[in-house]
């Protein structure tokens, strides 16, 4: 087995869910994250925790969706409570066809996300980490060579991660200080957020930062109201199919107004709950490991020089205690290229410009 895959198995199982003797864990294997799963199993054993391993296909989701009457009327109980049972969720995502959900109707892939919203809550109340294991069909979405998309994902994974998180607690401080930031791009955004009584999170690819990525380097938070105009200018795949650009006009919090190259699909999008038109994040990439786009957006919005704003729910690690944050069946990233022509700043002052932090 290459190294790296044991070191990446390493840092997942220690530095990013914390796992200890005796929790009981659950570990989603993708179609081809089977050399992972095997790591990962592994270190589980040596830790002395409980495993149980699900199969996370996206070929047999597909089968079972496209067969499906796509009246979803209530989520299964018995999967919702091997959640609340579980401490720890380990997803370990490799797809060998990255457009396999295509051909699943957007309709029932919204009625299956509203359905199994406890589900899903069950499963973010453990200490769960998704991460990805590089394989062919990723390396071709992102225009590279096996190996060389190999390196990629390692630089990225394989890091410092304490040092990272100490660069990254500047910025949060200044988000955690601040009550208003301002995103302005050559492209057209102009876009006004407010983030007091936010909490920011130094998303340092640990639970114990309330971080749930492995690559991660991101800092976010989530804001309360939002107005102005956002241009998303880098791609995004969306279930199977891709924006180009994506247009999106705000007042009071919600989108009045928008234009896409797929707008059938941001329709959907939209139309998805009353949340899916409110942003639920606000993310800084600061990862330099990610230095080139690949189309796979658990890499794409940790990309230094580059920030994304989330349509749908909120983090709840972002919130006061006594306060609910914006809510919906979907959580769905899109990003800003702040490399030229761009700026961030929180309350007046200036902390991202043209791709370089300002901060001291």
């Amino acid at each position: 087995m290459d190294e790296r895959i044991r070191e990446h198995a390493r840092i997942l199982t220690e530095w990013s869910a914390g796992v200890e003797a005796g929790d009981d864990v659950v570990v989603l294997v993708g179609d081809g994250a089977h050399e992972l799963a095997v790591a990962v199993a592994n270190e589980l054993g040596e830790r002395d925790a409980n495993m149980l391993t699900l199969a996370a296909s996206s070929e047999i989701s597909r089968a079972y969706l496209r067969a499906h009457d796509g009246e979803f009327t209530a989520a299964p109980a018995y999967e919702q409570q091997l959640y609340e049972h579980a401490d720890v969720v380990l997803s370990l995502r490799g797809p060998t066809n990255t457009s396999e959900a295509s051909d699943i109707a957007d309709a029932t892939q919204q009625a299956f996300a509203t359905a199994r919203a406890p589900i899903r809550e069950a499963r973010l109340d453990t200490d769960w980490v998704s991460t990805i294991h590089p394989t062919r069909a990723l390396a071709q979405q992102a225009g590279m060579s096996f190996a060389a998309y190999q390196e990629f994902v390692y630089d990225a994974i394989l890091r410092d991660w304490e040092a990272l998180a100490s660069k990254m607690a500047q910025l949060k401080s200044a988000l955690d200080d601040g009550e208003t930031v301002r995103i302005q791009t050559g492209a057209g955004t102009d876009l006004t957020l407010s983030i007091a009584n936010r909490t920011a999170i130094n998303s340092a690819a640990s639970v114990e930062y309330d971080s749930h990525n492995l690559p991660s380097g991101e800092v976010f938070t989530a804001p309360t109201t939002t107005e102005g105009t956002v241009v998303f200018d880098l791609p995004l795949t969306y279930a199977g199919e891709r924006f180009e650009r994506v247009e999106l006009t705000f007042e009071d919090g919600v989108v009045t107004d928008y234009d896409a190259d797929n707008v059938e699909l941001l329709e959907t999008i939209l139309e998805t709950d009353p949340g899916a038109r409110r942003l639920g994040e606000l993310g800084i990439g600061m990862n330099d490991g990610i230095d080139r786009f690949t189309d796979n957006i658990l890499f794409d919005e940790k990309m230094s020089e580059t920030i994304h704003l989330a349509l749908g729910r909120a983090y709840d690690a972002c919130l006061p205690a006594d306060e609910d944050g914006n809510d919906s069946a979907v959580h769905v990233d899109m990003l800003v290229d702040m490399s030229t022509d761009a700026s961030l700043s929180i309350d007046g002052e200036t902390v991202l410009k043209n791709g370089q932090f300002q901060l001291s």
